[in-house]
């Protein structure tokens, strides 16, 4: 197989949306087939697959998920990699986590552990969501396995340096769009029309206050309207208007009392303003809610590895949709350090290729501590 920094060069040009993964899941599966294939059962869906590396005498099936999407960003890293798509980027680190799974399962190919590891490679993390149908999907019924773990790149720490958790580690989120459909005219004659640009501007001010005043200070919220499109020129009355945006939440019923009061604001816009409007949420991600038992276990038993800095984080507001295969199986999600000036999703993220292989290495150690009767 290739060095793990030239797989992760070779992914970092290929970034694809969700459920387009065409060309990531060539590129892996023609890895993967070079692999000895009487250790592994290989399986397709949709843009995604299954690798489960058999055991020499299973009683469980430890599971090992990576994402494999990129993201609609310009790259401006500069690298002599960079993407050959058009507008799209792996801004989010998947190339790293695809290669870090890549050198797992290459290491455990040839050395099996006791009990089953299942290398899940998911499509559509930033969406519209690749977890929930996956899990639902007839094959993992069959492949099921008894734990599940998955780390993400985390920009603000140094190499050497995981970040982790007991409960909830990501937040609940969801997209929010937003039309309102009023009637066009004339600059000079506004009572003859509905604006929408003023209907907008109503509401994404009111929205400001539901966090403030609706959601219990002991709590955590966040309504953020990052797009606002209207209008087509300066003296005609915007017929339409759209507001894209993102709601966050820690707890499932913070965020049935955001979208309750949306839904109650768009409503009173929609009678005060005499327009149409249409609420849709997009996708819809559920807490990465880590199991304490085995968090806390993984905890321990990295501070015990040479050149591991473990740190206890707090909770964060990001969203991921591997929250849904928390949700019916025990298993955690950690950060791992990237050491990078660049936030995710930014258009200059360079992570470090150095944390790959420290990656790699810990969950060796890991799985065959999980994996192997002692």
């Amino acid at each position: 197989m290739k060095p793990l920094i030239e797989i992760r060069k070779d992914l970092h040009r290929i970034p694809e949306p969700g459920f387009q993964e065409f060309k990531t899941q060539r590129y892996l599966l023609d890895l993967i087939s070079t692999f000895p294939q009487d250790k592994l059962d290989v399986h397709t869906w949709e843009t995604g697959i299954f690798v489960q590396v058999n055991g020499k005498n299973p009683e469980k099936t430890i599971a090992y998920r990576t994402d494999m999407d990129g993201l609609p960003i310009t790259e401006e890293t500069g690298y002599d990699f960079a993407s050959l798509h058009e507008g799209m980027m792996h801004a989010c680190g998947h190339d790293l986590h695809m290669t870090i799974a890549l050198g797992l399962l290459a290491h455990f190919v040839l050395h099996p552990l006791d009990d089953n590891l299942l290398f899940i490679f998911q499509p559509a993390e930033e969406g519209p969501g690749g977890a929930l149908p996956m899990r639902e999907c007839e094959l993992f019924q069959k492949l099921k396995p008894d734990m599940i773990t998955a780390l993400h790149i985390a920009p603000e720490y140094p190499v050497g340096t995981i970040a982790v958790k007991e409960g909830l580690l990501f937040a609940n989120t969801s997209e929010l769009f937003i039309d309102l459909i009023g009637k066009g005219g004339h600059a000079a004659y506004p009572h003859l029309s509905n604006d929408m640009v003023v209907a907008a501007s109503h509401l994404v001010t009111q929205m400001q206050a539901i966090v403030a005043r609706n959601i219990d200070p002991l709590d955590s919220a966040v309504v953020t309207v990052g797009k606002i499109t209207g209008g087509t020129k300066q003296n005609i009355i915007a017929e339409k208007a759209r507001l894209e945006g993102t709601i966050r939440t820690l707890s499932p019923e913070a965020m049935d009392k955001v979208k309750n009061r949306i839904e109650s604001l768009v409503q009173g816009i929609s009678q005060g303003f005499d327009c149409q409007a249409v609420i849709d949420y997009g996708s819809n991600y559920r807490q990465v809610d880590n199991e304490p038992k085995l968090t806390r276990e993984f905890m321990e038993f990295a501070m015990q590895q040479d050149n591991v800095n473990v740190v206890e984080c707090k909770e964060a507001m990001t969203g991921e949709d591997y929250g849904y295969f928390l949700e019916k199986i025990p298993g955690f999600m950690f950060w791992l350090g990237v050491d990078t000036p660049f936030g995710l999703h930014h258009s200059k993220l360079k992570p470090q290729e150095e944390a790959i292989q420290h990656a790699v290495d810990l969950l060796i150690q890991y799985f065959s501590y999980k994996g192997t009767r002692k």
